[in-house]
């Protein structure tokens, strides 16, 4: 029973649903519990968080992943999947803590200065928390000064920087640049990631990483993982 709940949640989450009036990406879904409905019942029912997370929340991604590569899903519909994992994570959270579920480490992320865009962030947010990372997402437009502080305050092993205009790219060398400064570079592994940003990039302004969708960022964090 609790392997058909869990599977029937991670269905929910490759249709995108948060709540029970939310309708899937296929017909018939509408009025059936959803993702916040499926993760309480099976906490209601004694299944372990963990199990949760991983065979109901952070599985399905593998599949939305895979249909994003096909061309089966746009980014609108990867950021409404992500959504819903990270409406059951609000949930689920406490009750990981509350069984002594450790982080895996934080994470910093953020849009440089004078970048608005947040899609692709906010997917690689998600996906983070449900690996089990601590994230710590300063939003869009972040001043340089803010960023460095957020590193010396956290003592984060990694930061993501994102930025979708190539006016705001030369931001995340600013960046490099000042954390070199204050002696924090080498303490901290750093990925990049937008549209306009390459490996080339990357390697230019002696970033550690480039990240082309949510994905690699997580195959990237796990190969950087002390």
């Amino acid at each position: 029973m609790s392997e058909e709940l869990l599977e029937k949640l991670a269905d929910n989450v490759v249709q995108g649903r948060v709540e029970q009036e939310d309708e899937g990406f296929d017909d018939g879904y509408e009025g059936q519990p959803a993702v916040t409905e499926l993760v309480e019942e099976a906490l209601g029912k004694g299944i372990d968080p963990n199990d949760i997370l991983i065979k109901g929340l952070t599985a399905s991604m593998t599949t939305v992943g895979e249909k994003f590569e096909k061309g089966e899903y746009l980014i609108p519909d990867m950021l409404a999947a992500a959504e819903a994992v990270g409406a059951g994570m609000d949930i689920l959270t406490p009750h990981l803590l509350k069984a002594g579920v450790k982080s895996k480490g934080k994470f910093i992320i953020a849009t440089v200065a004078g970048d608005l865009h947040d899609i692709g962030k906010n997917i690689v947010a998600i996906m983070l928390k449900g690996a089990g990372y601590e994230v710590i997402d300063l939003g869009v437009d972040v001043p340089t000064a803010r960023i460095v502080e957020s590193v010396k305050e956290n003592e984060a092993p990694f930061l993501g920087l994102s930025a979708l205009l190539t006016t705001t790219m030369r931001n995340m060398e600013e960046v490099i640049t000042q954390l070199k400064a204050e002696g924090l570079r080498d303490k901290i592994k750093i990925c990049i990631g937008g549209a306009p940003t390459s490996q080339e990039f990357s390697d230019k302004i002696a970033a550690d990483g480039h990240c082309s969708d949510a994905f690699a960022a997580l195959d990237w964090v796990k190969a950087h993982a002390v």
